[in-house]
């Protein structure tokens, strides 16, 4: 059975999906962009701030499920342009444990929700 996931504390969703589903102890998380969930806006001010936005979002998601980052298995980073992979790395890594950090994937496309430049999901598990 699965469970559904929102909260005010993270971006409503822009169309038909949930932030997140619980489905036993495996939390899937919809892709978090940078919007900021007090005002609507985007938060596009440099490829760091929009990161730690992502992933303050991300953290609200994870919360609201009973979870957090130590919690995560996977992740997968979508971004707009590879000359920004160093900047988001260095955000992410701050979430993140170096001995228990997920698995992941960081691919290049050609476009995101609301042209933004980066985009993350994760897959999250509760012991």
């Amino acid at each position: 059975m699965k469970k559904i996931i929102n909260t005010s504390k993270a971006p409503a969703p822009i169309g038909p999906y949930n932030q997140a589903v619980l489905s036993g102890n495996t939390l899937y998380t919809s892709g978090q962009i940078a919007i900021n969930p007090e005002t609507g806006e985007l938060v596009l001010d440099d490829i760091k701030t929009e990161t730690k936005q992502v992933m303050e979002n991300m953290k609200a998601v994870l919360n609201e499920a009973g979870m957090s980052f130590e919690n995560v298995i996977k992740t997968s980073i979508f971004i707009s342009d590879m000359h920004n992979f160093a900047a988001i790395n260095e955000v992410y890594a701050t979430y993140f444990d170096d001995a228990n950090a997920p698995a992941r994937e960081t691919v290049e496309v050609a476009n995101l929700p609301k042209f933004v430049n980066v985009e993350i999901s994760m897959i999250a598990v509760k012991a």
